[in-house]
């Protein structure tokens, strides 16, 4: 039996290409994605530990709150004495460098004239005397030695044209000034920082740039000769507190690490969850495959159980053909992956999601899981083909005219379909509606094992509906293609079953692409919602990407301008009450009313006039999760480690998606004398009928990120950073899109050969061969539609589900009806191409032969 399924393999080559690729696809995915984490992780590690690889202790501000905007809490210059007369410190040296925030950063002008834009980008300052314990390597030039001198890393130099000896522009926290490049250097073992730009320079400069006169981010410290790293820290523990942590170099490399490394298996687990849906998605396309051929195989089957065969060996037969097909599509599917990795760090890429550039990662036990799984996959995709193999009947398989047998669970497969359906509802509705009390873990598994019983269960009913909806959508072909749109359109009815598991992969991609437009156009039409609710004023100054803090001064240069009636800003950074995380904002009492539209719970304007230094307003979601109301007191720790009591004055209930204002709001005075660096994250600013923005705009040239943009202009800007998560999870789902069509392929092949008698007699009674493309042609596109016809609404059901779910966030159902029709088009397209081989096969047979077909 093993040679003569060996032999079958080999004989339907085309066949088992179309059916391995499938799997080549998702086992692709999943490999690509492993090896680029683990290639990003490992990038990451190098950056890191190449930042202390000569130092042995590191004492620095420890982080009190995640993701500050400004640094963590600094340390006293003259804390670097103190250290330095410990007994056991070789050497010791201060520096400004920090990880730990998203701010304070640099923005590079090029000779040019032209704004490099890194992300994120690092101000730096170390003396050139401690060379050893920076993290560059010069590989042309020297260090930075005084004002106006920078030395800026080799992938931002590189990849602007800038050479030792340019000038280039620089702004910080401070205006924007000319300094001279006298330096370039190479981070560590990496070819490339990825999108982030870093600026060295002195440390006094540094200071003066990040406005931390007086103050270091951390103290490197060389341990002497005999005195081991763990020795040295344990003597430094003395200098530890509430805000100063002393940790060897690797600890701290690690810490540096975490917040990356979290985003990074954020990242990989997102890709490894496409390439999971590729592999579901082919998973249909070889139980559809295997089933066909079992199908067409009766008589060969029947004939070998008639030899002396038994019902294991013939099971055992089915299951090794869909073996040889998983470790052959697996072993390929691995080595595309590797290559996958590139392509996928590519895509990231063009998203602005860059990481540094080192070489591939490739670990046996990344290849060995992808290959293992897509074996897996493959096998237990061919069990029910193998089952149904067993129960042909010798006799009827040899006897003319004989038909395969229904399956056992044939009688059933409707109620379980629809248990499954309304199962998977249920589930997904648990995840989204609950998701609060389950955790994260608890909500993953809710939502997505709800999806997968979801589309199992809408595939098992399909064969219910192909009837009716075959009816519908074949129509046109029907009503205007003459004979051979009516015989396309019967063919897909005379075969339910085989019409519903080839549309089956098509209709999950299209379910999930649907779902994805259906989201994105309600999260678009509700923070449109949302921010014109909150603004009041014509024009906002942001960053350019709208994400980044400004500098205080930025709003201060136009602040005065003519034509400018109202400005306020909004500070922004982060702290906590208790062990809960809040975003703090910072405003002007007497000026954010009105650029600001409030919507009062508790309270009124005159809550703002009370704030004075220890006020505070409170966002409605704070006030009922710790039960506030106004004259209670709450207690707020900043990321400098400041604890700072502040009075309820009033509860204020914005839109919950974005909230251009934060759990709590104070005073600027207030926000300024607890948060280090402070900056704002946006400005109001009303403008008088006809002002020169292109002279605001020239004022702001000092601050190269400040972008003057109108209300309607910052909304775009939000919608568009909307559009390329969407387009982004689109262009991922084209692979499962992808596997489907070549499904389609390969069923309607496998039909071609089939219905090979068929097609010879139709020829005979005068089909041209046109008339035998269209009508391939015509039964492709009817079966694209009925997935589509199938995958709209279960997408749209699946979007409406999570959007119930985002019901707290007061996101409401919109659909995007172009879109929609869009894809619609797209899978009667999808059709047009699968048909094509098919197609040109069946116009092809000779009659005669066709006719002699067995």
């Amino acid at each position: 039996m093993r040679r003569v399924t060996l032999r079958g393999l080999r004989a339907r080559k085309l066949r088992t290409a179309l059916t391995a690729f499938a799997i080549v696809l998702g086992v692709a995915m999943v490999t690509g994605s492993s090896v680029l984490g683990a290639t990003m992780k490992q990038a990451f590690d190098v950056v890191f530990s190449s930042a202390y690889e000569q130092t042995d202790v590191v004492v620095s501000g420890k982080p009190v709150v995640d993701w500050s905007e400004s640094s963590a809490p600094t340390l006293p210059t003259s804390m670097l004495d103190e250290i330095r007369a410990v007994p056991g410190v070789e050497r010791a040296a201060g520096a400004i460098f920090d990880f730990s925030g998203n701010s304070p950063y640099a923005i590079v002008i090029d000779p040019s004239g032209k704004k490099i834009s890194g992300d994120p980008s690092f101000v730096m300052g170390f003396e050139p005397e401690d060379e050893q314990f920076n993290p560059l390597q010069l590989r042309e030039g020297r260090w930075a030695a005084a004002d106006g001198e920078v030395v800026l890393d080799a992938s931002t130099a590189d990849g602007n044209s800038i050479e030792v000896g340019d000038t280039v522009k620089i702004a910080a926290l401070t205006p924007s000034a000319p300094f001279e490049v006298v330096g370039i250097g190479r981070f560590g073992k990496v070819s490339s920082l990825g999108g982030a730009t870093m600026a060295v320079f002195d440390v006094p400069v540094a200071q003066r740039l990040l406005q931390k006169n007086g103050k270091l981010d951390v103290i490197s410290v060389a341990a002497a000769d005999g005195t081991s790293a763990e020795a040295l820290a344990e003597r430094l523990q003395p200098f530890a507190s509430a805000t100063v942590q002393v940790q060897t170099a690797d600890e701290r490399a690690a810490a540096d690490g975490e917040g990356i490394g979290l985003f990074v298996d954020i990242i990989t687990w997102i890709l490894r969850g496409f390439g999971g849906v590729v592999l579901f998605v082919g998973g249909f396309v070889i139980v559809n495959t295997l089933s066909i051929t079992v199908a067409q195989r009766t008589r060969e089957l029947g004939t070998l159980r008639l030899i002396g065969a038994t019902r294991t060996q013939v099971r055992r037969a089915v299951v090794l053909e869909s073996l040889v097909i998983g470790i052959l599509a697996s072993l390929i599917g691995v080595a595309i992956g590797i290559a996958l990795a590139v392509g996928l760090r590519a895509l990231l890429g063009s998203f602005d999601l860059t990481f540094p550039e080192t070489a591939l990662v490739i670990s046996p036990q990344t290849l060995a899981v992808g290959f293992v799984i897509g074996v897996i996959v493959t096998v237990i995709a061919g069990l029910l083909p193998a089952a149904r193999a067993t129960r042909i009947s010798p006799v009827e398989a040899v006897r003319e005219g004989a038909t395969r047998q229904r399956g056992r669970m044939a009688h059933v497969a409707t109620g379980l379909g629809a248990l499954l359906l309304v199962g998977g509802v249920a589930l997904l509705a648990l995840g989204m509606l609950k998701g609060g009390s389950l955790g994260v873990a608890g909500t993953l598994a809710a939502s997505l094992g709800g999806m997968l019983l979801l589309f199992i269960g809408a595939a098992m009913l399909v064969p219910v509906a192909v009837p009716a909806i075959a009816r519908i959508v074949g129509w046109p072909a029907a009503r205007f293609a003459g004979i051979p749109g009516r015989l396309a359109r019967d063919n897909t009815i005379r075969n339910p079953g085989r019409t519903a598991s080839t549309a089956a992969a098509l209709m999950i991609g299209i379910a999930l692409v649907s779902a994805i437009a259906v989201l994105g156009r309600s999260l678009k039409i509700t923070a449109v919602e949302a921010v014109e609710s909150q603004i009041g004023s014509s024009h906002v100054l942001q960053s350019e990407t709208g994400w980044e803090s400004l500098p205080p001064a930025a709003a201060g240069t136009i602040a005065s301008a003519p034509g400018v009636n109202a400005l306020s800003s909004v500070r922004y950074d982060r702290g906590k009450i208790g062990e809960k995380q809040v975003d703090v904002s910072g405003v002007d009492p007497a000026t954010i009313d009105g650029p600001y539209r409030f919507t009062w719970q508790e309270g009124s304007k005159k809550s703002l006039a009370a704030l004075g230094t220890t006020g505070a307003l409170v966002r409605d979601d704070l006030a009922e999760q710790k039960d506030l109301v106004v004259g209670e007191r709450i207690a707020v720790l900043s990321a400098a480690g400041k604890t700072q009591t502040y009075v309820v004055r009033g509860v204020f209930a914005p839109a919950r998606l974005d909230s251009l204002l934060g759990h709590v709001v104070v005073s600027q005075h207030a926000f300024d004398a607890s948060f280090p660096q402070p900056a704002d994250a946006f400005t109001f600013v009303d403008l008088a009928p006809g002002a020169d923005t292109e002279a605001l705009a020239s004022r702001l040239e000092v601050f190269p990120d400040a972008v003057l943009r109108t209300t309607s202009a910052m909304i775009q800007k939000r919608q568009g950073d909307i559009d390329g998560i969407v387009t982004l999870l689109t262009m991922l789902l084209v692979l499962a899109v992808i596997t489907a069509l070549l499904g389609m392929v390969n069923a309607l092949a496998l039909a071609v050969i089939e219905r090979t008698r068929e097609i010879g007699a139709l020829r005979a009674v005068g089909m041209t061969r046109r008339q035998t493309r269209r009508m391939v042609r015509h039964e492709a596109v009817t079966t694209s539609l009925i997935g589509a016809a199938v995958g709209l609404p279960l997408g749209i059901l699946v979007a409406w589900v999570v959007t119930r779910g985002l019901a707290r966030f007061e996101v409401a159902f919109h659909l995007p009806v172009k879109p929609l029709v869009v894809y619609v088009v797209v899978a009667a397209l999808a059709g047009v191409l699968a048909a094509v081989l098919p197609a040109r096969r069946a116009a092809r047979l000779d009659v005669l032969k066709a006719l002699q077909y067995e």
